[in-house]
């Protein structure tokens, strides 16, 4: 039970139940800033592209081998809440960008490293806070000023710079294209704004192959097989009946009976079922359509009838993949087969049953401009696939934040350490104890580079000391750190190169993190809940009833 003082005759004031606990003051501050620089220091050594892989183990013996910051926080299960902050912000830079989920939580860390520094200083949490925020603001100016319009090779250059080199040699560059392939697919213009919605890319996994036999299908690959034996399994000049009803006798809301005399009478329920499936089959095939996708069920008579029409059919397609369907082919998704016309087929070159591993799919390809495409990956082990989903995902959302802004920026830590040199410039010009909390800023930005040259064995000491000098230089603005330990080199010639918008979230999120976590003073925990007590013998025990 939590007892705080009060000046009431001696008499304590009970405020909280038993079993809560609070810490006050310096304590509450300094424990949520160890947690929270626990997580980044979790997460540090995964950064870059020589960062190396966390294996995860969940309570089931599941393993996840990864490097990808997201994937690593949400599978740590983390139940401190300063820690739990963190990992907010690294949810909301992949929710935002889809990438830099491991830079916002190791400089939220480092900011807040430096907070703990400033602290002992005496510096107010709150003049901090708002430090950081003005810091952030500053360095959201010096992106817009070295950021440049990305063409086609640079948005490529961008989207291996994510794969980094967590797929190597001729794969990497094979899902690099394969991203800015889809994306471009997809994208629309409304109102002058570019539009992508990246639900529209399809990602399948099946294991098996190598990671170069991945393909990009310019239309759906459905994880169905063909409904009937007797059907074909490939459609050339396909069109595409894509129907959410039932192909089915629907049973009757209402239980019913049916008394029956002799044979004769059976027959003719039975004759009148059969008639009614063939007239849904018949509007099928007036409509012109040869292949047929529905949502629901097909009953076998219907199948047969289909099968003699010589019309593909696939049953029980997920909703997602009939939206998909209907974006790629061009067709609209019939709710009764009364509504069904020409004009609402799809079309595609080619639809054909194949067989990927054990597994048999159905891919519907060749569609004309399609605005839903697939990405087939393959990969030789389980775990291979899933990294590799991963990886892709970065990359698709990379190339989305690029067709949004084409604003691009040097990476490699070169857009770190020139804010960390244009705050440190202007921090003189503030003066007084800000001037201390923005040139802080300044220093935990550079976790970023040193973190790179740590991960890539090389002496961090060096490495930032010849990037400041560097920077001081005017042309040294794109230079950043080399893995190879060489000097400073241009990022841009590199091919190194980052979404600005992906920089700008990654500063906004770490910067709003730091400054929640410093702000509190206070933390109360209420008790945890019990479940009630079952008494022995059962709940019936002692009772007369």
């Amino acid at each position: 039970m939590s007892v705080i003082p009060a000046n009431l005759g001696g008499v304590p004031v009970l405020l909280l139940k038993e079993g809560s606990q609070r810490t006050t003051g310096k304590d509450a501050l300094r424990n949520n800033l160890s947690a929270a620089i626990a997580i980044a220091e979790a997460v540090k050594p995964t950064l870059g592209p020589r960062g190396r892989d966390k294996m995860l183990v969940d309570s089931l013996g599941d393993i996840t081998v990864t490097n990808d910051g997201a994937t690593i926080l949400k599978e740590m299960d983390v139940q401190n809440p300063a820690a739990k902050l963190m990992v907010q912000a690294s949810r909301t830079v992949d929710d935002e960008v889809g990438d830099g989920t491991t830079s916002a939580v190791v400089l939220a860390g480092a900011l807040l490293e430096q907070a703990s520094n400033l602290i002992e200083k005496d510096i107010h949490p709150t003049l901090i806070a708002s430090g950081f925020q003005h810091a952030a603001e500053i360095a959201d100016k010096v992106i817009d000023s070295i950021s440049k319009q990305a063409d086609d090779d640079l948005i490529l250059q961008a989207a291996l710079t994510s794969i980094g080199n967590k797929v190597e040699g001729d794969a990497k560059r094979k899902l690099a294209k394969i991203a800015v392939d889809s994306v471009s697919q997809i994208k629309e213009e409304r109102d002058g704004k570019i539009i992508i919605d990246q639900d529209l890319i399809q990602i399948t996994k099946k294991q098996g192959m190598g990671l170069l036999d991945t393909e990009l299908v310019y239309g759906v690959v459905l994880d169905k097989e063909v409904v009937h034996p007797a059907m074909p399994k490939v459609i050339r000049d396909a069109k595409i009946a894509i129907i959410d009803a039932s192909l089915e006798i629907e049973k009757t809301q209402i239980d019913a009976e049916i008394r029956i005399a002799d044979p004769s009478q059976m027959k003719a329920y039975l004759d009148e079922e059969e008639n009614m499936l063939k007239e849904m089959v018949d509007k099928i095939h007036a409509s012109g359509a040869n292949v047929v996708i529905c949502q629901k069920g097909i009953d076998d008579v219907a199948q047969h009838f289909l099968a003699k029409l010589n019309i593909l059919a696939v049953r029980r397609a997920k909703r997602s993949d009939m939206e998909k369907l209907a974006k790629a082919t061009g067709g609209n998704i019939v709710t009764s087969l009364e509504d069904l016309s020409p004009s609402d087929l799809g079309h595609a070159e080619l639809v054909e049953e194949r067989k990927i591993g054990d597994d048999k799919m159905v891919f519907v390809e060749g569609c004309a401009n399609p605005k839903a495409v697939s990405i087939l990956l393959r990969g030789g082990l389980e775990r291979a696939v899933d990294e590799a989903e991963r990886v892709l995902k970065d990359a698709l959302s990379v190339v989305a934040d690029l067709y949004r802004s084409k604003a691009i920026v040097p990476g490699g830590g070169a857009a770190e350490a020139e804010i960390a040199k244009t705050l440190r410039a202007e921090a003189a010009k503030i003066g007084g104890r800000e001037q201390l909390v923005v040139e802080a800023f300044a220093d935990a930005i550079e976790a970023i580079p040193r973190t790179l040259a740590e991960n890539a064995g090389l002496d961090s000491v060096d490495v930032i000391t010849e990037l400041r000098a560097v920077h001081e230089k005017p042309d040294g603005v794109n230079m950043g750190v080399s893995m190879d330990g060489t000097e400073p080199v241009d990022m841009f010639k590199l091919g190194v190169v980052e979404p600005a918008l992906v920089k700008r979230q990654v500063i906004r999120a770490a910067t709003e993190a730091a400054s929640v976590i410093v702000r509190i003073d206070d933390v109360i925990m209420s008790a945890r809940s019990k479940a009630p007590s079952t008494p022995k013998g059962g709940p019936s025990e002692g009772s007369n009833d």
